[in-house]
């Protein structure tokens, strides 16, 4: 796990994925732009050649949101109360699934 801390664009979060290495990126938002930052951090992914990362998220998202991220490809949305458990047992899985595939 890498944490980027507060405050990055979607830019730098793309940038550090892509020397990283990662399989997966988390986005917390609380701002209410996650219509438009999920989004965008996904172009940025897909620009450096990164569009497999599994990308999931959370944060206050209204349900009609979550589902819209969810159309453009976001994997998953936790809302608030989300336990870390869960959220670390879906990222294991889903992630597991994704190298029984490869």
């Amino acid at each position: 796990m890498i944490y980027t801390g507060l405050h990055q664009t979607p830019e730098q979060i793309a940038e550090t994925a892509l020397q990283e290495d990662v399989d997966a990126v988390g986005l917390s938002l609380l701002s209410g732009a996650h219509l438009t930052l999920f989004p965008r951090v996904m172009q940025e992914l897909r620009d450096r050649g990164l569009g497999d990362a599994l990308v999931f998220g959370g944060g206050v998202i209204p349900d009609a949101d979550a589902r819209a991220l969810k159309a453009q490809g976001v994997a998953e949305v936790f809302g608030p109360g989300s336990s870390l458990k869960a959220i670390s047992s879906w990222l294991e899985a889903e992630l597991d699934q994704r190298e029984e595939e490869a």
